[in-house]
């Protein structure tokens, strides 16, 4: 699509903050008028657009993507999007630790057990970690009260939460980056532990460096997302 407009604007309305083009409001795929619930996520998605060139290039458009994903799909039923994120939590990265070297094993440990601290702390959760990839059941009280944690959340913070979750591999990384108990970029480094740790040893490869690049932006962008979206 080439760009059509030439005026980008943030207008206020009684259910959050919309995007004009020309005095014309935007709307997501699904034919909804594009709300968000914070002037400073609008301003945001306004700058996305501003800043198109000639054709709009939807890779340099997150926040918009997301805003999207958040009113066409999330919205409509929240309940939906709670049990694949929360599955996360029966499987969660962080429980799942390297049998050998003596180096990763460390790696691991300082990078994974304040966040499970963390967690443990936060939602008063029991979490079970075991070395090698065999499956280790966590307590049922566990699953319900992340499981809560997840639910509790907005449509627009589960737009972000979903990604989040998804490139981690883990849920507890997802939520302690959405509430501010770490920075986007290093939960991100945190869940790559094993992948850094292998370029240090190995060497880079450039095709999986473009690749865990791609994965950073993303990241980052759905973290930043969330944060905006709570922002008054």
């Amino acid at each position: 699509m080439k760009r059509f407009w030439t005026e980008v604007a943030v207008v206020p309305g009684p259910d959050g903050h919309g995007i004009t083009l020309d005095a014309r409001p935007v709307r997501t795929p699904a034919r909804l008028p594009l709300m968000v619930p914070t002037r400073a996520l609008a301003d945001a998605v306004a700058a996305e657009w501003a800043a198109q060139g000639k054709e709009i290039d939807p890779r340099s458009m997150p926040m918009t993507g997301l805003a999207n994903a958040a009113i066409d799909r999330v919205a409509p039923d929240p309940a939906a999007f709670v049990p694949p994120i929360a599955g996360y939590a029966e499987t969660d990265l962080l429980c799942y630790r390297a049998e050998a070297p003596d180096t990763l094993i460390t790696r691991q440990a300082a990078a994974w057990d304040p966040l499970l601290d963390w967690a443990r702390a936060r939602y008063d959760v029991a979490l079970r970690v075991t070395a090698g990839i065999v499956h280790v059941a966590q307590p049922p009280e566990t699953i319900t009260r992340l499981r809560a944690a997840v639910a509790a959340q907005t449509a627009t913070t589960l737009a972000g939460l979903s990604p989040l979750t998804s490139i981690a591999g883990s849920l507890v990384v997802a939520l302690a980056v959405i509430e501010g108990a770490i920075d986007a970029e290093g939960a991100f480094d945190a869940a790559h532990v094993d992948e850094l740790w292998q370029v240090e040893r190995w060497g880079e490869d450039a095709l999986a460096t473009e690749a865990r690049e791609l994965r950073r932006a993303d990241f980052l962008a759905a973290a930043r997302f969330v944060e905006l979206g709570r922002v008054a």
